[in-house]
């Protein structure tokens, strides 16, 4: 399995964490960690995963801003490395 890192972001509303999970749990995802915080009024969440063998990581990246759109907040998927590199100090 491999590694990634969900971010979601946006106005905060109800149904947010049930709507991305519930994508994930379709795709067989594993949730490793999740941390979500809420700022005047602004929702973020992230979440690291688990994608199975077998899945495409742009196939996820695109049901995930899928559902992220039909939910008013976007989504951006990264590989775990790549979220590493990214973030490195």
């Amino acid at each position: 399995m491999e590694k990634a890192v969900v971010t979601v972001m946006g106005n905060d509303q109800v149904g947010i964490v049930a709507g991305i999970t519930k994508e994930l749990a379709a795709n067989n995802c594993n949730i490793i960690d999740i941390s979500q915080t809420l700022r005047h009024g602004i929702f973020a969440m992230i979440l690291v995963i688990e994608i199975p063998d077998t899945l495409d990581l742009l196939l996820l990246r695109d049901r995930l801003v899928t559902a992220g759109a039909e939910l008013g907040v976007k989504v951006l998927l990264q590989h775990a490395d790549l979220f590493q590199y990214m973030h490195r100090i």
